[in-house]
């Protein structure tokens, strides 16, 4: 476990994918560091952008200096969210990690309260789901297929698999398969290795600044393909239990 430039042991990571966020980076840097403060644990942040074409990685510059707390990654080019998460949490240095959108619409405040169901045990992975959406008609409808098609082929885990607050232990990722839209599934590769799930309505905030990068075309049907490629490697898993080995 590695420690904070003052010695302190971390405790949580926080790993933010962002693209074209130039005018949401700062205020919610602050609004996570808000959050953080009710916790008593040690903390870093990763931002991760994803080629973004705008002034983002000027704010990212900026917000380092202020708070070394705060880190970065800068893509050359756009290479997907799934990418930006992973290159993220390569990057962490803590235990847990947590998870949110750069958009502005995950809200900082739920991390605590996942953050402690993973620390105190209760669960390795802690997942938000979006009881009250503040997203328009098509994206709503969007997830609404995704989410139904994926439970029904894959099986149960989570309520919203499209929810990215989310807290665990990074055991759960470490050997997670690396593709486009990993991040859609965590929750059940997680599962699928055998890490326990808990689930707790969370925040959900409508966009203010920025506009949103998914549609039905760029989302709807690559997540549909995806399912049944999840679906596929889910049956040809294979599960052991040792009854006895040598020293």
């Amino acid at each position: 476990m590695e420690t904070t430039s003052e010695g302190k042991r971390l405790d949580i990571s926080l790993v933010i994918p962002i693209k074209d966020e130039e005018d949401n980076i700062l205020s919610l840097a602050r609004e996570v560091e808000s959050a953080m403060r009710k916790i008593s644990a040690e903390w870093e942040c990763i931002w991760v952008d994803d080629g973004s074409s705008d002034g983002s990685l000027s704010r990212l510059q900026t917000l380092a200096r202020e708070n070394p707390r705060h880190r970065y990654i800068s893509f050359e080019k756009n290479a997907g969210q799934s990418a930006a998460l992973w290159a993220g949490f390569i990057e962490t240095r803590a235990p847990i990690i947590a998870t949110i959108d750069g958009d502005g619409q995950n809200d900082p405040a739920d991390i605590p309260a996942l953050f402690q169901k993973v620390r105190s045990g209760e669960a390795d992975m802690a997942n938000g789901y979006r009881a009250k959406r503040q997203d328009n008609l098509k994206r709503k409808i969007s997830s609404l297929l995704g989410n139904g098609f994926r439970t029904w082929l894959t099986g149960k885990t989570v309520r919203d698999a499209g929810c990215s607050t989310r807290v665990f232990r990074r055991e759960c990722v470490q050997s997670a398969p690396q593709f486009a839209g990993m991040h859609r599934f965590l929750p059940t590769l997680a599962a699928m290795q055998g890490f326990r799930l808990t689930e707790t309505p969370v925040n959900h905030r409508p966009r203010v600044k920025g506009n949103s990068k998914y549609s039905i075309s760029n989302r709807l049907w690559v997540s549909l393909l995806d399912i049944f490629g999840l679906f596929w490697l889910k049956k040809r898993a294979w599960h052991y239990a040792i009854k006895a080995k040598s020293d």
